[in-house]
Formats: C-alpha cells, sequence, structure tokens
C-alpha cells in the first residue's frame, strides 16, 4: 500500500538540537515543508555520511521553508553524545529525532522489529502533514542529499502549478510540462 497522502498521526518526539535538548510535534511540521529521514541507528558507518551530506545542504533546505528531522530508535541522550563525539555530527543544525518507541518508524512503515531499528527511509512532508514523496532503500546504502532537495523543490513547485509537472533531473527555473495526450510517448 502507498503511503503518498498519508497524514503523519499525532506525535510527541524529543530531538537534539543546537546544544539543547527540545520537544518536536505534529504542530511543528504544520505550515512548511518536511524531511524525515529515517537512519538505522547512531555510532553506525553509512549514516554519518548521509546525515554531514544533509548538514552541509542545510542552509539550502531552510532558503525553501524546508525542515529536516533526522529519525532513528535512538535516544535524544545518545543523540547528543554522537554529536559530542563526531566531527561529521557535530556540523548537524537540525533536529535529530529520538524515536525509542519506534512510533515514528512504525508510522510510516520502515521499523524493522527483529532489529529495533529504523531502515533508511526518506519521506517528504507537505505543510498540512501529508507525505508526497518516500523512498526507502537497503541500510548499506546511503542516500544523496542533492537529490533529496531537488525532490523537495520540485514537490512544491507542483503544489503551487498544480496543473505543470516536473519532467526527468528538473531543476528550479528549468521548464516543465503541462500534462496533455500530444505529450505521451514523444521522444
Amino acid at each position: 500500500m502507498s503511503l503518498i497522502g498519508k497524514e503523519i498521526k499525532e506525535f510527541k518526539a524529543q530531538a537534539y538540537q543546537n546544544g539543547e535538548f527540545k520537544e518536536i510535534t505534529k504542530e511543528d511540521l504544520l505550515g512548511k515543508w518536511n524531511v524525515f529521514f529515517f537512519y538505522p541507528a547512531d555510532f553506525t558507518f553509512v549514516c554519518p555520511t548521509e546525515l554531514e551530506d544533509l548538514a552541509n545542504l542545510y542552509e539550502s533546505f531552510q532558503k525553501i521553508n524546508c525542515e529536516i528531522y533526522s529519525v532513528s530508535c535512538d535516544t535524544h541522550f545518545v543523540h547528543k553524545a554522537w554529536h559530542d563525539t563526531s566531527k561529521r555530527i557535530q556540523k548537524i543544525q537540525y533536529p535529530m529525532l529520538a524515536d525509542p518507541t519506534a512510533a515514528l518508524a512504525k508510522d510510516l512503515d520502515v521499523y524493522i522489529e527483529s532489529e529495533g531499528v529504523a531502515e533508511r527511509g526518506t519521506f517528504i512532508i507537505n505543510p498540512e502533514g501529508k507525505v508526497v514523496a518516500y523512498e526507502v532503500i537497503a541500510g548499506n546504502v546511503g542516500r544523496n542529499g542533492d537529490e533529496l532537495l531537488r525532490r523537495v523543490q520540485a514537490s512544491q513547485f507542483v503544489a503551487e502549478h498544480g496543473d505543470e509537472v516536473c519532467p526527468a533531473k528538473w531543476q528550479p527555473g528549468e521548464e516543465t510540462l503541462k500534462p496533455s495526450l500530444d505529450l505521451v510517448g514523444i521522444l
């Protein structure tokens, strides 16, 4: 079953951000674009490369009114400990959500029950709190922050221009398409 259009359930989660703990709720998502970036666990191998990639792009996401939330089933205390000890993770300014009960991971169907961790799931959530795009990939393959930024920008564009669609590799400012029968199958 597809999660496109699924509304995020009400939640409360502790987060570590910029040297302090804070509570994040569904209300914090409303009115802006959001990315939930699930990863298996802190103190692992592929995860810090992905989180650093997003940290390097965080300003670009902020410019388009999009918040990033990294999410794992670790506690907010573990997030702080990782932040305090890893040069890569110290770059992070976005909220690192703690999901120790896996409530968020289960809501978005990325929880691996037998391992107690989340899959590498990425969810773009619109200002109404609904999933508009997502991807779940194997735990041994890292994701690309530049492509995620492009997907958020394309999602924002089509939300604003409902009669236009973004072709493959579309970038902001490039030509879009208006769906019509004369476009079907064109080379």
